[in-house]
């Protein structure tokens, strides 16, 4: 991975982890907690986009909304596990 790709990455992870947390309300970890819920977001996100052959992944626009739907699940996850 070059260092164009890494700097997209985070920067993906970023806003990814931003628009997860406007959804999900309540949550805010600052710019360097977006990108890490990001980018664990957009793993889970395309593992189960994947998994269950919902969308094939393409370009930034498709990266952005797997990395959204997975931080969304990453957190809506962590709220259930908060609460007990």
């Amino acid at each position: 991975m070059g260092s164009e790709s890494l700097i997209i990455f985070l920067i993906v992870g970023a806003v990814a982890g931003w628009l997860a947390g406007l959804i999900v309300k309540g949550y805010g970890f600052g710019l360097l907690g977006n990108m890490v819920v990001g980018v664990i977001g957009a793993f889970l996100g395309s593992y189960l986009l994947a998994h269950f052959h919902l969308l094939h992944v393409q370009g930034i626009a498709g990266t952005l909304i797997s990395a959204t739907l997975g931080a969304v699940i990453l957190l809506f996850l962590l709220r259930l596990i908060r609460r007990r």
